[in-house]
């Protein structure tokens, strides 16, 4: 936690706030934290500042806190993304939330099994927790988007055409395609598929939809390495 990421329910006054959860117990576990001591803290959705600690009991901390710094800027970016296998899925959206994603739309596929759609982690407070880890790594505050599309079909067609306009538009996947572009400038709408990668169906459907298919060498990649790997060389 390289940012501690307040709530409004954890204010008890305009500048001081009391924590009781999670954060309690890094503050006194990994920070090992004393009273006087200055922390970086963040206001969710909001800027970001210090907090001097006032009281640690085993109960409780209590912050005096001043925001004056904007978070990082977000990535041009939207990402569509395979579902991907549920323990795959928490570790994907703590990165993408560290790495500045804005938008991220998890998406059906014909390899995405059926059971990943009954995982308890696609629950709204599941992804939300996620999310948060991976802000408080990158010192972040504002949580990305985060929307489902279990209709393939439906989705590219109708849907995907108007997220691509006025962007660069890629769908990631191995064969005999151009090199995904480095330091890309403006806007990008980026499709990375499930393992085993996009069916050819689906992949001409992305294409007509306005996302030109690039890959990034002959070597196959985990997807979790390929959302780090594509962003990287992206931005």
């Amino acid at each position: 936690m390289n940012l501690l990421l307040l709530e409004p329910a954890d204010f008890v006054a305009a500048n001081r706030v009391r924590l009781r959860d999670r954060r309690l117990k890094h503050l006194q576990e990994v920070h090992r934290a004393e009273p006087g001591e200055t922390l970086r803290v963040g206001l969710l959705g909001g800027a970001m500042g210090r907090g001097q600690l006032l009281h640690l009991a085993s109960d409780e901390a209590q912050l005096e806190v001043e925001f004056d710094q904007p978070p990082p800027a977000k990535l041009p970016i939207t990402l569509l993304l395979a579902l991907p296998r549920p323990k795959m899925l928490k570790r994907v959206l703590q990165t993408i939330a560290t790495m500045g994603v804005p938008r991220l739309v998890l998406l059906n596929s014909y390899r995405v099994e059926k059971s990943f759609w009954q995982t308890p982690f696609l629950e709204p407070a599941a992804i939300r927790e996620q999310l948060i880890l991976g802000l408080e790594q990158a010192r972040d505050t504002v949580l990305p988007q985060v929307s489902i599309e279990k209709r393939f079909k439906p989705f590219v067609e109708d849907h995907l055409p108007q997220l691509v306009a006025g962007s660069c538009g890629l769908v990631g996947h191995p064969g005999d395609y151009p090199a995904c572009p480095r330091a890309v400038e403006g806007p990008v709408t980026l499709a990375i598929g499930p393992e085993g990668g996009w069916i050819p169906y689906e992949v001409d459907k992305l294409a007509a939809a306005g996302l030109q298919p690039v890959q990034l060498g002959e070597r196959i990649l985990r997807v979790e390495t390929a959302v780090s790997a594509l962003l990287a060389r992206l931005f």
